[in-house]
């Protein structure tokens, strides 16, 4: 083999599978030999030259975080280049007060949204190198310990229940593997693994031979050569489609460039008219006309627009990260104020994701099991009294010994289980009735296992007993298990096994599992010829010994959360693999009652119309795969829903991308899902999503409240501005008087506004429409009403000093600085939120009256053209206020009878 250095390696030199026939319908030998490698596993020299070649055993899910990309992505707002674009033609006019201004407010815009969004990125990295795996592998026929980031083609790798498979991998032995391969398949059951050559044709489900990346070991142990390690694994090529995939712009930020270029076109309109006017009709030097033209530019953009908005939605991700939920980019934090349907799995999301046993059912008899957690020091009480039945005992001991689990140690020295979560399951149970695991195996040691397949549907255990006898116990699917059993426990006696005791039995699966539990069913039966095991010998005329029923409960939190949501209007659909009588179950316990549960097979069978009828009626999916939750989430986008999408495996990876807001698992969800999702629930629960639902509708009702308030101001501007020129009494502001309103008296309030409380109604109204923008038919009348206003009240002030031209001017900025408490509290009216409910508001209202005074009564009244008022320049002021008020009261009530409250 040629080693050269990674940066010289062709891509196409890989010893891929493909040149001869897919790893899994190789024969071992053939394996070993397209590696180069042996049973002694690679030299620590061939394994080093092999990492330079292939690279590391790594998903490259994005380019690594660059600041300065981070950096240029700020610039990607029209406002952004719009405010350049101001500062430009105050660099030209020379007016570098204002340029600056401007310039200033341009950084501070991208520099909290650098540092927000490069924050997020750094967390998701975090995450990720929390606690990077480790990997046991031969080399040179040495067990060696290693970051799984290492491993390279031809490593002999060892895997062991618990372990994460760290690439892929051929088995070439194995002892009672089974692999929890969910992250791919979706299929929740774990599979068991074997060395058999499979058909070259055979899906990736099918591959028992193959062991792929990211895959979870649930029982057993084996060996396994890699054959592919980073990108090329099978996890891999769902990472590398999903980055060519094109990122979703949300409608927020649509909505924020259209507004940017629409307030640009209306600036270059009014300027040319204004201009137009001016040269035409009046007799007005070309230099006046230069200034109206920008005074009215200055008027009109709202610089400190993308300040606010920017800040707001920064101050929405930090209160989000605080309730658990960690945004990925800035808009997002609003995008989820819009959703109206939920798509949720179940497991571990809607429900604690620790099976539990809950209800025994043993010689003839019902037990409820109280208690709902895993801690083995207690004893299970039945129906209030400590155990002491026989068939019980007998029922509990078969789930312990026919059962691969063991108890292990966190870091932290607790408790904890290895294994199948079903056989932790059974394994707690026992251990809580007072069966010691360790006693009971060591009287009861295995001989040989006939292990669970999906088609056997069961698992079957040969052990020694302490009168050195030989005794089989199985467990199962009841309804297998109950077919192979003749016999059954009763009273410690074994009694026959009648067609009316199988037809209870049976009616007593079907109540548990109504009740959401997973139902299992227990046998034994003596061995005498151990000499050759097989299922045909061993799984006949067993003793029926009663039902195990597990429950993976719901989180408590979520009952309320799903009431929540469906109250302010959002559709929650549970999108889960679990069978259609569980799921029910559950989503009656948690308040997704619906009429019918449609299955995967269900949509496989409903055509674009059926399935479009389906998603607005049901409101559980069972038996589901990531094609068919794709498939659902694309019904819903082409119905004109706003739908927000959970995922943890990698198989949920393109669901969650192309969701309108895409929600990854933080704790158990995978790099690849966390990458492509826009949200991660750092507690997987959707509680956290109710929460950040709400939170995203405050950031919105902010949002529209000062972009109301910042335009609002800038159209009375405006229109004052206009009405003077074209009424030829000349400019009734200067431009910097204009620019200081726009950039730091106008814009601290509006800042404030980020963080004003939610409504009390925020989570009773419906979801706001996929095509509503931020300003609605009755904000923009809003805005020309308050326009007007400001022109009927503010021109008479100046029209009364305009012999006085210094004071006219001054009496207009001020007076404008003053109406900004009164309309910024008008608009908040609306929302029935009191001045005093933001406290910073009112210091920003405080610190903004400070400033003028400031300005009108300092040495710097030169830097901004303004002359010092007296008491009767302040009565005026007051009088036009007070007419201001009025007007605005009036026009509310107008507007109340006219739109809807929002």
């Amino acid at each position: 083999m040629d080693h050269r250095s990674s940066t010289e390696r062709p891509s196409d030199m890989r010893p891929v599978a493909t040149t001869d026939s897919p790893w899994h319908a190789m024969p071992i030998e053939r394996v070993y030999e397209r590696l180069e490698t042996t049973t002694d596993g690679l030299d620590k020299a061939e394994a080093k030259h092999r990492l330079e070649w292939y690279g590391q055993n790594e998903l490259e899910l994005e380019e690594e975080v660059s600041p300065f990309r981070v950096f240029l992505e700020q610039f990607a707002s029209a406002l952004i280049w719009l405010l350049l674009l101001a500062a430009a033609v105050m660099l030209v006019v020379s007016q570098y007060l204002d340029a600056g201004l401007i310039l200033a407010v341009v950084v501070l815009i991208t520099f909290f949204g650098f540092m927000q969004d490069y924050r997020a990125e750094q967390s998701i990295a975090a995450l990720r190198d929390l606690s990077p795996p480790e990997a046991t592998v031969i080399r040179g026929g040495e067990r060696v310990e290693l970051d799984s980031r290492n491993v390279v083609p031809g490593d002999l790798a060892t895997i062991s229940a618990g372990d994460i498979v760290p690439a892929d991998g051929r088995v070439v032995s194995e002892s009672n593997l089974y692999v929890d391969e969910s992250p791919l398949t979706g299929e929740s059951v774990a599979v068991p693994k074997s060395t058999a050559t499979v058909a070259e044709d055979a899906p990736l489900a099918e591959r028992r031979n193959m062991a792929y990346k990211d895959t979870t070991v649930t029982r057993g142990s084996a060996t396994v050569v890699v054959v592919e390690t980073g990108m090329s694994t099978e996890v891999g090529s769902i990472a590398g489609a999903l980055e060519a995939a094109e990122v979703r712009r949300t409608p927020f930020q649509v909505e924020m460039d259209r507004l940017a270029k629409t307030i640009a076109l209306g600036v270059a309109l009014t300027v040319g008219i204004v201009a137009a006017v001016e040269t035409l009709v009046g007799e007005t030097d070309l230099l006046t006309v230069f200034l109206t033209a920008v005074s009215i530019a200055v008027a009109a953009v709202p610089e400190g627009m993308p300040a606010v908005v920017t800040l707001s939605l920064a101050l929405g991700a930090r209160r989000m990260v605080a309730k658990n939920a960690l945004v990925r980019r800035l808009p997002i934090a609003e995008a989820l104020g819009s959703v109206d349907v939920i798509c949720t799995d179940k497991t571990g999301t809607l429900t604690e994701e620790e099976m539990t046993v809950q209800r025994l059912y043993a010689g003839g008899d019902v037990y409820e099991v109280l208690g709902g957690d895993r801690e083995t020091e207690e004893m299970i009480p039945l129906d209030d009294e400590p155990i002491d039945s026989h068939c019980v005992r007998e029922v509990l001991k078969c789930g312990l010994l026919c059962n691969n689990a063991d108890i292990g140690w966190r870091e932290n020295g607790e408790r904890s289980f290895l294994g199948d979560p079903t056989e932790a399951a059974l394994f707690a149970a026992a251990s809580k009735a007072g069966l010691d695991p360790i006693d009971c195996r060591a009287s009861y040691p295995r001989i040989d296992e006939i292990g669970f397949t999906s088609t056997r549907k069961r698992m079957t255990t040969l052990h020694r007993t302490p009168d050195d006898e030989t005794v089989a116990h199985v467990k199962g699917a009841p309804e297998i298990v109950l077919e192979r059993c003749t016999r059954e426990l009763i009273d410690g006696e074994i009694r026959h096994l009648s067609a009316e005791r199988r037809a209870e039995i049976t009616e007593h699966v079907e109540a548990f599992a109504e009740d959401a539990l997973r139902v299992m069913g227990f046998a034994y039966r003596p061995v005498a010829d151990v000499s050759s095991p097989t299922a045909e010998t061993i799984e006949n005329d067993l003793v029926f010994l009663g039902l195990q029923g597990m429950l993976d409960p719901p989180r408590s939190e979520v009952p309320a959360a799903i009431d929540g949501c469906q109250t302010a209007g959002i559709s929650v659909v549970m999108v889960t693999g679990d069978n259609a009588i569980t799921a029910r179950a559950i989503g009656e316990q948690i308040g997704l009652t619906t009429q019918t549960v449609s299955t995967g097979s269900d949509v496989e069978t409903m055509d674009d119309d059926d399935l479009r009828e389906a998603v607005t009626s049901t409101a559980i999916f069972a038996r589901t795969t990531p094609e068919h939750k794709v498939r659902i989430l694309q019904t819903l986008q082409e119905s004109g829903h706003t739908v927000a999408m959970t995922g943890d495996g990698v198989n949920d990876a393109p669901a969650v991308k192309n969701a309108d807001v895409g929600v990854a698992m933080g704790i158990r969800g995978t790099d690849v899902t966390e990458q492509a999702s826009d949200i991660v629930l750092l507690d997987d629960n959707f509680a956290t999503i109710h929460d950040a639902v709400r939170e995203g509708r405050r950031i919105f009702d902010n949002v529209r409240k000062f972009v109301n308030y910042l335009l609002s101001g800038n159209a009375g501007l405006v229109l004052s501005i206009f009405t003077g020129s074209v009424a030829g009494v000349g400019l009734i502001i200067t431009p910097i008087q204009i620019l200081w309103i726009n950039l730091v008296t106008e814009s601290a309030p509006a800042l404030t506004m980020g963080i004003d409380p939610e409504a009390d109604d925020v989570m009773e109204r419906p979801p706001r429409p996929i095509d509503e923008g931020v300003i609605t038919d009755r904000i923009l009348t809003s805005i020309v009403g308050i326009a007007v206003f400001m022109l009927a009240t503010i021109l008479p002030l100046f029209y009364l000093h305009r012999s006085n031209l210094a004071l006219a001017q001054t009496m207009v900025f001020t007076s404008l600085i003053v109406f900004e408490g009164v309309r910024i509290q008008a608009i908040r009216w609306r929302y029935n939120l009191s001045l005093l409910s933001n406290p910073w508001l009112v210091v920003a209202v405080v610190v903004t009256l400070s400033l003028q005074l400031v300005i009108l009564y300092t040495p710097i009244d030169v830097l901004f053209g303004v002359t010092p008022l007296g008491i009767v320049h302040w009565l005026q002021i007051g009088v036009a206020v007070a007419a201001f008020i009025v007007l605005m009261a009036v026009f509310v009530q107008i507007q109340d009878r006219i739109f809807e409250r929002y």
